[in-house]
């Protein structure tokens, strides 16, 4: 037996990354808040700034080019200073663009939320109405409110904000319709809370990430729509200037003197860009899921850094060998390890079990195996691990891809994740096959058959056809194993495959699991935080706790003499029959030991 003492858990707040580190390690959103922050840094200091006046005449110097001595980007057909226009004609576009989306958020939202909250038909009618807004091109539409009401900025502003509404309404809808019937919802209503308290204290904080997401990303859009309508004249009038009235004015002096049309077309561009590149960079700070990766496409192998130390293989009569690996998450520039040091080996024919608390490292541990933690955040650091005298972390990509599944195979605790919804059971059985043998159709369908039956699937033939909805947890969980073995591996790796099944179906899982191992002679890694599992299951036990090995060797030597204070209350945590009470107080002492041994 082998003993390792336990490294103290890396302090979690060290690590934490806050909102606004997030949106600086975007590059892009970094670049667009930059960008956009000096924008309208200078036009909030145009009142201030050595400008001339935006309005005033100068007919001998009209058209001056850029870089003329006090005309920094020129001057336009009047003779008027275009900086200073520009920085004033940016203030009203601004304000004018931001505004409408506000006003566009606000009603837009509140249609969405209540239409969504209610449902039947205060839905209908208003999407009913929404839907009518949208059947109109939304500038004709904007277009036609303009023209109604007379040109001007301020009925401007209103056209862009009508027409925006039924964006946000629906965006904000669809959300909200994901919450209406949530769990928590429901128990806000049981709990006697009102409707307007339930939208406001339980489904708007949920929405509201969607509503700013949507503004940051649409503010953009809403200065182009504004600069549109003053480039047709029906915005900003004379003399006022906005960016779309300086662009309409100059496009006469396009040939002639482009800059006129050209400093306020590149103003418009880095306004709209510099807001799309920041939205990105919100959502990414307002979403926790994409805060933390979760949502990033991954790779199809894990991430291996490339100054990975690889030690060679201590076992040479193992089939799967795990040496110093080191596998952790990339959060910010920072690396989080989850796994450390950790050096395991299975021998064919041989259960091992690792067993340890939920989040000691145990399923990073069985995913580092076959490169399937997921990168991005995913990188394994340091270590080897050999599958047979091949080093798995080491392989072109194709190659790795090709051992899943045909010498390595998993069965994970939820079926409902690994299992397809949408294809039937026999079938995904018959891509496992195919996946890796050049067999013929009826020769897959037939070994597909086979294999269900051979898991202890009733009526294989007919239960083919059916979809994973339509079978118990069970039967979902043997379809799993039916996959693992559809091309004879050498190791299975079981991460926890009994956890979500109740007691009885346990059992009959596990004894399908050590049958068809012994049938098979296949080396078995088995993950689990139950020892009362171990000790039915497992040849040999490895102690995982805080990402490390803290403890190794044969079951039965285990579970006699522990040599580990964890070990020790894992296996005090196993209950037994007619000890009543006293299974509480002999966990009580054994926790107030370790406190002392940790003090």
């Amino acid at each position: 037996m082998s003993t390792l003492a336990a490294a103290p858990a890396p302090q979690a707040g060290s690590a934490r990354i806050t909102s606004w580190r997030l949106l600086v390690n975007n590059r892009l959103a970094t670049a667009g808040l930059v960008l956009l922050g000096t924008i309208l840094l200078l036009t909030a200091l145009a009142p201030i700034l050595p400008l001339p006046d935006p309005n005033a005449t100068a007919p001998a110097d009209r058209l001056k080019p850029v870089l003329t001595a006090g005309h920094l980007l020129g001057t336009d057909q009047l003779g008027r200073d275009i900086l200073s226009r520009l920085l004033w004609g940016t203030r009203v576009s601004v304000a004018v663009g931001f505004a409408a989306t506000f006003i566009a958020a606000g009603i837009g939202s509140a249609i969405g939320i209540v239409a969504g909250y209610a449902g039947g038909r205060i839905d209908n009618a208003m999407m009913r109405g929404i839907d009518m807004l949208m059947a109109f091109p939304y500038i004709l539409l904007a277009l036609a409110i303009v023209a109604a009401l007379g040109p001007g900025l301020m009925n401007a502003l209103y056209a862009i904000a009508l027409v925006n509404i039924p964006f946000f309404a629906r965006n904000v809808r669809g959300v909200t319709l994901g919450y209406a019937h949530r769990e928590f919802v429901d128990a806000a209503r049981l709990s006697g809370k009102g409707n307007l308290s339930i939208i406001l204290t339980e489904v708007l904080p949920n929405v509201m990430p969607v509503i700013v997401i949507t503004m940051s990303t649409t503010a953009g859009w809403m200065i182009l729509e504004t600069a549109g309508l003053s480039f047709l004249g029906l915005g900003a009038q004379p003399p006022q200037a906005d960016l779309g009235s300086m662009l309409g004015e100059g496009r006469a002096q396009l040939f002639t003197a482009p800059h006129v049309s050209i400093v306020p077309g590149v103003m418009i561009f880095l306004i709209v860009i510099s807001l799309n590149v920041l939205g990105d960079g919100i959502r990414d700070v307002l979403d926790p899921r994409l805060r933390s990766g979760a949502l990033a496409r991954p790779g199809p192998v894990t991430e291996v850094a490339r100054d990975r130390t690889a030690p060679a293989s201590t076992a040479d009569d193992a089939v799967l060998v795990i040496e110093k690996l080191e596998t952790g998450f990339r959060q910010g520039g920072e690396f989080i390890p989850a796994v450390r040091g950790v050096s395991l080996h299975v021998k064919p024919g041989e259960c091992l079990g690792l067993i340890g608390e939920s989040g000691s490292g145990k399923s990073v541990t069985a995913l580092s195996v076959m490169g399937l933690v997921a990168s991005p955040p995913g990188v394994i650091r340091n270590g080897a691990v050999y599958v047979g005298n091949e080093d798995v972390l080491s392989m072109p990509e194709t190659r790795l891809i090709a051992k899943r599944g045909s010498r390595v195979a998993y069965v994970f605790q939820d079926p409902l994740t690994t299992l397809h919804p949408m294809v039937a059971i026999g079938r995904q059985v018959e891509e496992s096959i195919a996946a890796h043998q050049a067999i013929s159709a009826a020769d897959c369908r037939k070994k597909a058959i086979e294999l269900l039956e051979k898991v202890g699937i009733p009526d294989a033939r007919a239960r083919s056809v059916h979809y994973p909805h339509q079978l118990s947890g069970g039967q979902r969980q043997r379809v799993g194993i039916a996959m693992a073995l559809a091309n004879d591996p050498e190791i299975i790796i079981a991460d926890e495959p009994t956890t979500a099944l109740d007691v009885t179906v346990q059992a009959r899982i596990l004894e399908l699991l050590r049958d068809l191992q012994r049938e098979r002679g296949m080396a078995l890694l088995f993950i689990t935080h139950d020892f009362g599992i171990v000790s039915e299951f497992c040849d040999r036990v490895a102690v995982m706790k805080d990402g490390e090995i803290v403890e190794t060797g044969e079951t039965r030597q285990v579970l006699a003499d522990p040599q580990h204070a964890y070990t020790k209350r894992l296996i005090a945590c196993v209950p037994e029959l007619g000890t009543g009470a006293r299974f509480l107080d002999r966990v009580a002492t054994l926790f107030a030991e370790d406190k002392k041994e940790v003090a």
